[in-house]
Formats: structure tokens, C-alpha cells, sequence
């Protein structure tokens, strides 16, 4: 275990430390022969599809075509390490419930079904058989289909996610919540409204011809690391890089490329950012309305001179609708609401406004610091409208670029996986399979939880993931998924969420991402989409972990039969055969998917086309609209002069749930994870010092106590009036209620809290 320490970590993002760190990752994994080998293989044509990030293969595919994080990812699949059944009849859940997530997760893979047994308190070794055969026993005892929720993780594939939706409509529910909720629905809700589209509309190749590129609330350097080989390009062929982001995040700094041997050589690095704004946290709309402010006065200043247009009226009129009141909006916003919501200064807004002016060509990329806010679709609109004013949709080197999460959540979503099916998609499901699928909207994740709280749900499945985990509101959210009648859990490795389990639980393993799928026609690939809408095909090579575990497909497949036993109408040992037959039914029930199995089969897969990127405005009134945001603040005021904004984070040695370390080493923490960063200022002003310990308390407006306890104070580079803490820690501060009321996204990126010196022991680190 890493000594606890915190110290300044002054290297560059990747290079020699990013080479390091992933070294060392194989040999905690026991696997630095097998690793190396395995990483040889990823995002490569004949070889499989990271199981971390979304970021898209270039086209022409390096053999070292990998990241440290994507690396780590790998290490942790390919590990040699082991969950038996001997481990569980070691150790009870009980036990279990009190071991760190990382002391879970480094246990190693699952190797068998096991069954949570009352009795003793732990899982036992179970048959498939018996496992589906449970698991059937208790759907259909359900009076309802609706008292079942399906959730869906982001590492699904699109044949995976194709016959869940297809089992679960034709067992009656249109029960949904899955991982986009919780972090990218903002888009899926907001951009439609604006573009016409739920999807970004640029491609790889854009940021090869970029003039200049803003990135809203993304840390690429942890998230998307492969990002970096793109902004690197772009920096050094004089692209003007634009960062907003609470944290100086070392990557959105210099990087430097461990692809690039004279950087490796000379130690030296490339600056990303011309400029890296500080933003508050809930400030970015508060920037964005700036920043247009700038563009509106500059195009008037520039007419009234009889010189050329700052904003693209042609463009502006031919396709879009809304641009006079979004013009007066900016103009009734004052500089100080502005400056004070943002944290920065009017100065700082007009140096970003000329860079963006004098762009041909403009790439506006954001994360979940836009959508993980009480308005998180609104502030995505505001990103659009800033797209809109210079044309920059459906332009060479230009468009709006949300930067997706797991490495296949947007796929999911394009195969069927929603809350809220369109009548069109359920109308061709009829005809392709002979049922009458559910039309009734399904639940979210937020109202999948409330349900659950009322007691209206009693079964759980989940495809992946670590829900009990990632959820907010842990107090009241973990105790209703505790009273279930049943929890299923498909998963490679042992979480949190198999010891939040039901009075039934069930444990299936299944096949990684590397490894080799067999089934009666031969080896079998799947695929998965990108955050850029390319759809790719993803061959494991591996071995097994264990030769009882079967693929998400037959997993899938096997529950089916078992719940619908004779009445349905679907052929799944055909479909666990032969995926083509899965792709061939996508492309009936999907035409977007035509000549599927053909295209897949070319390098590199084929793109599926973004309505918008051809300046086609699927929306009601025929155009793009821009959207008016009311005010400056992306989160509801407080009144409290003492509270502090907290925003979650994820730490460099992590990715969603899963911790590869207890460290952050481009923050300089080590060995430890219960700690808030916040700055000199406020740390005075609360009379702490660095090293301090506090408890951090949700200023809750429903009357319950959220807190978690014994955190250690961090001095660090921080906007005044906010602070941060590592998610899924501080997932208890978020209440169910602070969410955003048009896609239900939770507000992990905004809570008010108060710090209160603990009274508990100190602790060294």
C-alpha cells in the first residue's frame, strides 16, 4: 500500500510517469508478460476495443495505440488474480461490506455464479441453470413487470444491449435507468432541442483542422487521455486551446507524448492551453453568456463601422430560428452577475471571445462538468448557441464535441436502451419479431430509485457496472436497494453493489472485453459505438478467466428463456450462435444500421451519420434554435454566506467506479482518498490549516442529515467559494432531489456543503 502523503507533483501529464505508472499496474496485476501482449491487441482492426473511454480510433490505427488509463483498464481485466468460491465460503458478506472498494475490486475476476445464501451470510457456487431458472422464478412472480428495473452499464455491447432491451419489452417494461443517466443525459435531452441531434457533431479528423478549440469542464488527461494526441496536434500547429476548469488539471497544461521519442529523449513537453481559466464551479454558463456578450457587442461595433460581421448571418439565417432573443438575453445580462457567477474577470472572457472570433474553424468540447448541474440540458443549449453564432455545426474542422464516458454508452443507447422508446422504433420491434412491445415511458435512474424508496420495486437486474456505488443519496438509495426481493449483478469483478444486495441475490460472471467468445458458428466479435458516432468491431484474444463464464449475449439469452419461457416469440439460441443474426435484426429494427455485417468487417467500421454534421435540423421547426438561459446560475442560489460548492471528481488512477490505485498522482495525493481540496482563502477564513481534518455536511433542504466524516483538508489551487472530493466518496452529499428537471441528471458537479472540524481522532497523511 502507497504511504499517505500529499506533494506537489510537477512532471508533465503522460510521458515517462504515464509509462511508470502503467508498468506498474501490470505488476500489481500480476501480468506484466500477458498485459504487454493484450495491449498489443487494443483499438487495433483485428483486435478488441478498449473497455475504458470512448475516444475514437484514428483511421490510421499506430501499433501503440493505447493510453496509461486505457492500460490500467486492460491490467485490471487481464489480471491473474482470482474471486473463487473458496474466497466467498472465506469471507462473509457482512465481512465484505466493511473492505475498501479498491481491496474488493483487487480480489480479481469472478470465475463463477454464486447465490447469496441467508443462512451463512455469503454467496454460494451456483449452476447457470439454476441461477436463470431463479432469476425466472422471480420475474414472473412479480404482478407487474414495472416492479423491475433493468440497468444498463456503458461497457455493454451493442449486440448485448440489442437482445436486453429486446428480453425486457417483451417481458413488459420499458424499466431502463442505465449509466447515461447519470452523466451524459443532459445531452441526450438538451442538444436535440437545439440541433436536432443527441450526439456531438464532429469527427476525429476535425481536430486536425481546428483553429481554435474550447473544452468546458473535461479533464482529457484522466478521462479521455487518447484526447491528448489530438490536442498535442493541435497545440503545436498553433491551434488556439481554450481551457475551463476549477482545477489547473495537468494535462489541459503540457503534456507530454510517449509516442513522441524526442519528447521522451529531452524530457520535454508541449503546451496544451493558451489559456486555462479557473472557472467557478456552476460558472461555465456564466462564461459561455459572456463570451457571447463579447461577440454580440463586437458584431454590432463592427457593422456600425461598415465592417465584416463577427457573427455568421448568413449561416444565422438560413438555419436557424431564435437568434433575437437569445441576442436581447445577452444584452439584459450584466458584466457583474456575469464576473461574480463565473469567477472570472470581463477581461479574461473578451481574450477567449477574440480567439473564438478569430477562428474560421471552432470545436467546442465539454464533460460532465456542463451536465452534471441542477440545469445541466440548459447549459448544454448554451454551448449549441455559442456553435451557432460563428456556424460552426456542419463545418470541416468545427462542431460541438460532448465527450462520452464508458466505451460504449452512446451504442447502448442507439440499440434501443431508453427509458422513453419513440413510437417508430417500437412499430418496427412489432414487425421484426411478432410482439407488442411496451409504449408507456420507463424509469430513469433517479425514478428507478424513488420507486424503489416507495417500495413500488422489488427486482433488480443490472448489466455491468457498480449502481449501489454510483447513485446518490447513499443514506435512503442503498437501503431501498437493500430490501429488493432480487438483485442480479453480471459483473467480471466483485463490487459494492453485490453486498447491497436483495433478499434473492444472484452473482453472474461474465466474459471481459479481451477475451476470446465462442459460440456454435465459431468466435464471435462484437461491436461498440465511440463518442464520435464510428461503429467498430471488437475481437477479444485472450483466454478465459474461467470456463464457466459465458458471454453478456448468453447471459442474456439464458434469462429469457428462463422468465419467458414458452411464450416467446424470439429465436435466442440462434441469436448466441451467430451475432451476425443479431446485427441483421439492429439493422431491421434500425435502418441507420444498414449493410451492418458488411461495414463492420472493413478496418476502422463505418459512421453513423449525425443529422446535424450535414446541416439537417431534425426539430420541429425545421432549423436550429437557439435557447435563451435565464439568469447566470447553473445551480439554485443559497443564502448561506458560510456554505461552499462542492464538485465531485474522479481521481487520475480511476475510472467511474473502479479505483486502479489509491492515489491521484497528477493532484499530488497519495495513498489516500478522503480528502477536499480548497484554497488558501477559505481555509483561512474557516480558521483550518492544510492537513486538518473536517466533516463535510449537505446544506439539505428536505430536513435529512447527509455527511460524510474525517476528511482531510488539502490546500490547493482552487476557486474561492468552491471545493471538490472524490466521487463515488462523496456520493452521500448529493441529494435524490438535486437534479436536473428535464433529463433527471443528478448534480454530482454542484452540492452546497458546509466543512465542520471533526471530532474524531486526527489521522496522519
Amino acid at each position: 500500500m502507497t504511504t499517505k502523503s500529499v506533494r506537489p507533483y510537477r512532471e508533465p501529464a503522460g510521458g515517462w510517469g504515464a509509462l511508470k505508472a502503467l508498468s506498474e499496474a501490470l505488476l500489481v496485476q500480476r501480468v506484466p508478460l500477458k498485459g504487454a501482449a493484450t495491449l498489443s491487441r487494443m483499438n487495433q482492426p483485428e483486435g478488441f476495443d478498449c473497455p475504458g473511454c470512448a475516444w475514437p480510433d484514428p483511421k490510421h490505427t499506430s501499433s501503440f495505440e493505447f493510453c496509461e488509463n486505457g492500460g490500467k483498464a486492460i491490467a485490471w481485466e487481464a489480471t491473474s488474480r482470482r474471486c473463487t468460491p473458496e474466497f466467498f465460503a472465506e469471507h462473509t458478506v457482512t465481512e465484505l461490506a466493511s473492505w475498501s472498494d479498491y481491496d474488493l475490486e483487487m480480489v480479481g475476476r469472478l470465475t463463477r455464479p454464486m447465490a447469496y445464501d441467508t443462512a451463512s451470510d455469503r454467496y454460494l457456487p451456483v449452476e447457470w441453470s439454476d441461477a436463470f431458472d431463479m432469476i425466472g422464478r422471480e420475474l414472473r412472480a412479480l404482478p407487474d413487470p414495472n416492479m423491475a428495473e433493468f440497468y444498463t452499464s456503458g461497457r455493454t455491447s451493442n449486440e448485448a444491449a440489442f437482445l436486453y432491451q429486446l428480453f425486457v419489452r417483451e417481458y413488459g417494461t420499458n424499466n431502463f435507468p442505465d449509466c447515461s443517466n447519470m452523466c451524459h443525459e443532459a445531452t441526450s435531452v438538451g442538444l436535440p432541442h437545439s440541433l436536432g441531434v443527441g450526439k456531438g457533431t464532429v469527427l476525429l479528423e476535425d481536430f486536425d483542422k481546428a483553429d481554435c478549440i474550447f473544452i468546458f469542464g473535461q479533464n482529457p488527461g484522466t478521462n479521455s487521455p487518447r484526447m491528448m494526441t489530438s490536442l498535442r496536434n493541435a497545440a503545436r500547429r498553433g491551434a488556439s486551446i481554450i481551457s475551463f476548469n476549477p482545477f489547473r488539471e495537468r494535462a489541459l497544461e503540457r503534456f507530454q507524448a510517449p509516442q513522441s521519442p524526442v519528447e521522451m529523449i529531452t524530457l520535454s513537453s508541449t503546451t496544451i492551453s493558451s489559456k486555462l481559466f479557473q472557472v467557478r464551479v456552476g460558472g461555465d454558463v456564466a462564461v459561455l453568456k459572456g463570451i457571447m456578450k463579447v461577440l454580440v457587442e463586437a458584431d454590432e461595433a463592427a457593422r456600425a463601422a461598415e465592417q465584416p460581421d463577427i457573427l455568421d448571418w448568413d449561416f444565422i439565417r438560413g438555419h436557424t430560428v431564435g437568434a433575437e432573443a437569445l441576442i436581447d438575453d445577452l444584452k439584459r445580462t450584466q458584466w457583474p452577475d456575469i464576473e461574480r457567477q463565473s469567477g472570472l474577470t470581463r477581461e479574461d472572457m473578451e481574450y477567449a471571445a477574440d480567439a473564438y472570433m478569430k477562428a474560421e474553424r471552432a470545436i467546442l468540447v465539454y464533460g460532465m462538468g456542463i451536465t452534471q448541474h441542477w440545469r445541466g440540458a440548459n447549459n448544454v443549449q448554451q454551448i449549441a448557441n455559442l456553435a451557432l453564432l460563428r456556424g460552426n455545426v456542419g463545418r470541416e474542422g468545427a462542431g460541438v464535441c460532448p465527450v462520452r464516458g464508458h466505451s460504449n454508452v452512446q451504442g447502448d443507447r442507439t440499440v434501443g436502451i431508453t427509458e422513453v422508446p419513440k413510437a417508430d422504433f417500437l412499430e418496427l420491434l412489432e414487425q421484426r419479431f411478432g410482439f407488442k412491445p411496451p409504449a408507456a415511458p420507463g424509469h430513469n435512474v433517479v425514478t428507478a430509485l424513488e420507486a424503489m424508496i416507495r417500495g413500488e420495486v422489488k427486482a433488480f437486474f443490472a448489466m455491468g457496472g457498480n449502481f449501489a456505488a454510483a447513485i446518490p443519496d447513499w443514506q435512503a438509495t442503498q437501503a431501498a436497494l437493500g430490501k429488493l426481493d432480487l438483485t442480479v449483478h453480471v459483473s467480471t469483478k466483485l463490487n459494492r453493489s453485490h453486498l447491497i444486495h436483495g433478499r434473492a441475490a444472484l452473482i453472474l460472471p461474465c466474459l471481459g472485453r479481451t477475451e476470446i467468445d465462442i459460440q456454435a458458428s465459431g468466435p464471435q466479435s462484437i461491436t461498440v459505438e465511440d463518442s464520435m458516432s464510428m461503429v467498430h468491431a471488437s475481437g477479444g484474444r485472450n483466454k478465459p478467466a474461467s470456463e464457466h463464464l459465458l458471454s453478456e449475449v448468453a447471459i442474456i439469452a439464458g434469462v429469457a428463456k428462463a422468465t419467458l419461457s414458452d411464450r416467446t416469440v424470439v429465436d435466442w439460441d440462434g441469436f448466441v450462435a451467430d451475432y451476425d443474426r443479431i446485427r441483421d435484426a439492429i439493422e431491421a429494427v434500425f435502418p441507420i444500421f444498414q449493410g451492418y455485417n458488411a461495414r463492420i468487417r472493413v478496418p476502422g467500421g463505418f459512421h453513423l451519420t449525425s443529422t446535424a454534421r450535414e446541416r439537417i435540423w431534425a426539430t420541429p421547426s425545421g432549423k436550429a434554435n437557439f435557447l435563451v438561459f435565464p439568469g447566470c446560475g447553473e445551480d439554485p442560489p443559497q443564502s448561506d454566506d458560510d456554505f461552499l460548492w462542492l464538485t465531485t471528481i474522479r481521481s487520475h488512477d480511476q475510472y467511474n467506479t473502479t479505483l486502479y490505485s489509491m492515489s491521484d498522482r497528477y493532484r499530488g495525493v497519495f495513498g489516500q482518498r478522503d480528502v477536499v481540496f480548497l484554497n488558501e482563502y477559505e481555509l483561512k477564513r474557516r480558521g483550518l490549516a492544510d492537513g486538518d481534518r473536517v466533516d463535510l455536511i449537505t446544506a439539505s433542504t428536505d430536513g435529512a442529515e447527509r455527511i460524510v466524516r474525517n476528511f482531510r483538508v488539502v490546500a490547493y489551487s482552487f476557486p474561492t467559494g468552491c471545493c471538490a472530493a472524490y466521487y463515488p466518496e462523496t456520493n452521500p452529499l448529493v441529494p435524490l432531489y438535486a437534479r436536473d428537471p428535464l433529463s433527471f441528471t443528478p448534480s454530482y458537479k454542484g452540492v452546497p456543503i458546509r466543512l465542520v472540524r471533526s471530532a474524531g481522532p486526527e489521522q496522519q497523511g
